[in-house]
Order: structure tokens, then sequence, then C-alpha cells
């Protein structure tokens, strides 16, 4: 859970901020009937006025007007409402956890998908990994066996790093995708999260390993974790790896593309999945862009906010300015020279 402060100030009422402009007027209006109350006189010699000097009492009326001014400012400021806002903002993100099981035969070298159907598969996984800044994400890869690249993490640079260095013929070949699937199942059962995922990739028919792939789906429904399958391959024929040579180099040939379809969709329904079927880039892009849209993060977001008036102190000290005024004006200044 995150949570995000601010602090601000502004006034309620604004429109009244437009009456400081009275103080000004008021202060032109003073001078000018100050001026009208002390007209100019001519004298021939200013001697007698220096001799008389300037009274205290007719500078402390100018500061009694000065501070109801002052006040009247004050009161307006109290006027406009001034307020002290606190706003606090928790986000709770609950995220999904995903295991990756994806099939790295050689036949996944067929270029029906380009350049190849693993590359290709390894670009939209990345791309589909950076859509998840929230989730857990891990990677299983499997052939003739099967094995964890990358756990769970939410370090999605070093998982996208693993996908890079992943290549056929690391592990034996063949197509064990029940042990694939029982690997990425072993990897995400203890999860704590609201949402468990598998997305497992293939583009052949179990041929090996010691799991049936429906056995593997009854282990994960058993732990409440959701199996998506994809196909990958076009239909008909493609032009695919069919043996080595003497250089340790892939001949290539045009092959019947056979994927067990009917184990993938058992698989995904018996989860509560979905089975896919990517003919080409396109179609697996979108597959994986449907997966994200079905498997969204939830986010709960709550926003309180607290308000303080702040005019108070505006209105005791503009009454505090008022009455020095009154008190100066009935004391000392009663009688100004």
């Amino acid at each position: 859970m995150e949570q995000l402060k601010e602090y601000y100030r502004h006034f309620a009422y604004p429109e009244f901020l437009w009456l400081l402009l009275l103080v000004p007027l008021l202060v032109v209006l003073y001078v000018l009937e100050h001026n009208r109350q002390y007209p100019e006189m001519k004298i021939s010699s200013v001697g007698v006025l220096h001799a008389i000097g300037s009274s205290a009492k007719h500078y402390f009326f100018h500061v009694a007007f000065g501070l109801r001014m002052l006040a009247l400012a004050l009161l307006i400021l109290a006027l406009a409402r001034p307020q002290s806002s606190s706003s606090s903002r928790s986000v709770n993100s609950e995220g999904i956890d995903i295991v990756m099981a994806l099939d790295i035969s050689a036949s996944m070298l067929a270029q029906d998908l380009k350049p190849d159907r693993l590359k290709a598969a390894k670009d939209v996984a990345s791309e589909f990994i950076d859509e998840r800044p929230n989730d857990r994400i891990g990677l299983v890869i499997f052939s003739g066996e099967s094995f964890t690249q990358c756990p769970l993490t939410t370090d999605h640079a070093v998982i996208k790093e693993m996908f890079g260095s992943i290549h056929t013929g690391m592990i034996e070949d063949g197509t064990a995708i029940g042990q694939g699937l029982g690997n990425a199942v072993s990897r995400i059962k203890d999860s704590e999260a609201k949402s468990k995922v598998v997305i497992l990739l293939t583009d052949g028919v179990n041929n090996t390993g010691n799991i049936a792939p429906l056995t593997a789906a009854e282990i994960a429904k058993k732990f409440n974790v959701r199996v998506y399958t994809i196909g990958v391959g076009k239909k008909g024929k493609a032009y695919s790896p069919v043996a080595i040579d003497a250089f340790g180099n892939y001949q290539f040939d045009y092959v019947d593309v056979k994927i067990d379809e009917e184990v993938l969709e058992k698989i995904a329904d018996m989860t509560g999945g979905k089975y896919f079927r990517a003919t080409d880039n396109k179609s697996l892009r979108e597959i994986y862009h449907e997966i994200d849209r079905m498997e969204k993060t939830i986010f709960e977001e709550r926003n309180y906010t607290k308000k303080a008036e702040e005019f108070l102190p505006f209105v005791i000290i503009a009454g505090a300015l008022l009455l020095l005024e009154f008190i100066l004006k009935n004391t000392y200044l009663k009688k100004v020279p």
C-alpha cells in the first residue's frame, strides 16, 4: 500500500479579495481630505515654524488611520475564508502471479512465424511483461524435460534477460507438455496472490515426460491455478527443422503442423482458462493482449481530505487593531492640535 499526502492553503471565497481594492482607494481619499483641511499659506519666513516644531499627536493621528486600514484588510481576508487542507491518498495494488511455460523444442524453430516461432514467442512475451509492472512473473521452459529458468519475481529486467538467453538445444529434445505444466504449477501453487496464472505455449503434441498433460491440469485445478494455453503454428505445412547435419546445423523442410489442440483445450477448460491458436506474429500478439485484458491487476484508491478554517487569527488581529485605534482616539488623540 502506498500513501501520498498533500498540504495546501486556499480561500473558500476568493472573490471577496477584490474588496482589498477599497484600501488604497480609502487611503487616497484620506490624503485628499487631509490636504483640504490644511490648505497652503504663504509666509515670509519659516523660522518661527521651526521654533514651534511638530506635534507627536499629529503623527499618531495618521497611525490611527493606518491601524484602521490594516484592520479592514484583515477583515476582508477573513471574509474570504482562508483554509488549510490536507489530503491523503492510499493506493493498494493487488497483483497477479504469472508463470510462463515456454516450449523450446527444435520444432519451435519453424519459420511460419517470423523470424521463427521461438523468437516471436520471446519477443511478444517480453512485451507482455512490460505491460504487467505490478505482477510477479516466473519462467519455466520445457522440451524433452523441464526446468525453472526464473522463479517468480518483480524484477522484470532479470526475467527479460533470461528470455534473451533461451535457445533450443538447452535441454533434451521432445515435447513434455505435462511435465512443463506440472513444473509451472509447482512454482506457483503456494502463492498468496489473488490470482495464479500459467501461460503455456507449445507447438506440438505431448510425446515424453513422466506427467500426463491432463494430470498436470488436475493438479493446477486443485491449487486454483488458471491455465491459458497457446498453440503456435500455421494450419497446414510449415518450413521446420527435420534433421541435424554433421556440423550440428538444422536441416529444414516443409512438414505438417501437428498441435494437440484437444488436449490444450481440455487443460484450459479444466482450470478456468482459455485456449488460443496463434498462426502468425499478429495473432500471437493479440492473444497476449487478450490475456492481459482478462487478468487485470486490482487497484483500490481511497482519498481523504481534511479542511481547517484559518480566518479566526485575522479577525482577532483586526479586532485588536480597531481596539487600539479606539483607545488612542479616546485618550491620547482626543485633542489633536
